[in-house]
């Protein structure tokens, strides 16, 4: 099996975790680092995809900014999306070679993996067709959208463990009008993060076929700041 880094970036914001990806995917384009995957809680902040409309953010400018909260418009597919504590993100950073170049056949296996990785908390999660994610009795509690860098995978997906549901009234999320779930609201218990993080790394290792090496924040970026070998 082939190897990937698991990282646990901790709580991190948003703009440092996407300048990290898009570090990671040159290095990855270059060979200089294996498949890796970054597993994120970020302060509030909403993204904006490439399909996304600005009016599905609800809230005016200045109500987010009195909040703290920031907007990114990003390259990955999809609409608008909230991200913020007591959410899992993950970003995959992975050669899309070995998927035979394939993505949605990428999308389809991440629902695999969090409907997998769902199913050991009792959870029976579902795809809907059209609509990226996970879904629980017609609420989303998994967002799924990504964006492909010369062969390499970047953003990725956002799974509700036990985040503040009422955040998502800032925004029609993904632009479909439709609820929002969590772990902790359909187990009616507090869920950390420190549960969901390794359940979930298990359940993407072994959907991708992969042994999932744990790798420090700190040596990735010395990595990264490392100069590349001489061809």
């Amino acid at each position: 099996m082939r190897s990937a880094w698991f990282v646990d970036c901790g709580r991190m914001p948003y703009g440092r975790a996407w300048a990290l990806q898009r570090g990671l995917v040159a290095a990855r384009q270059a060979e200089r680092i294996p498949d890796t995957v970054l597993l994120v809680e970020h302060p509030p902040v909403i993204t904006v995809g490439r399909a996304g409309r600005t009016v599905n953010i609800l809230a005016p400018r200045e109500a987010l900014d009195a909040r703290g909260v920031e907007v990114y418009e990003v390259e990955r597919g999809g609409d608008v999306t909230y991200h913020g504590p007591g959410q899992l993100v993950g970003y995959p950073i992975l050669d899309l070679r070995a998927l035979d170049e394939d993505v949605v056949r990428y999308v389809r296996l991440l629902e695999t993996a969090l409907i997998d990785a769902l199913r050991g908390w009792g959870i029976e999660a579902e795809r809907v067709r059209g609509y990226p994610g996970a879904w629980v009795a017609g609420g989303k509690i998994a967002a799924i959208g990504v964006a492909v860098k010369r062969k390499v995978t970047m953003h990725g997906f956002a799974l509700n463990v036990d985040p503040d549901l009422s955040h998502f009234e800032l925004i029609n999320p993904c632009g479909l009008g439709k609820p929002v779930t969590s772990i902790a609201r359909l187990l009616g218990r507090l869920v950390s993060l420190e549960e969901a993080r390794p359940a979930v790394s298990r359940a993407l290792a072994a959907t991708f076929q992969v042994t999932a090496d744990a790798v420090a924040l700190s040596a990735l970026e010395a990595r990264l700041d490392a100069p590349a070998a001489p061809a």
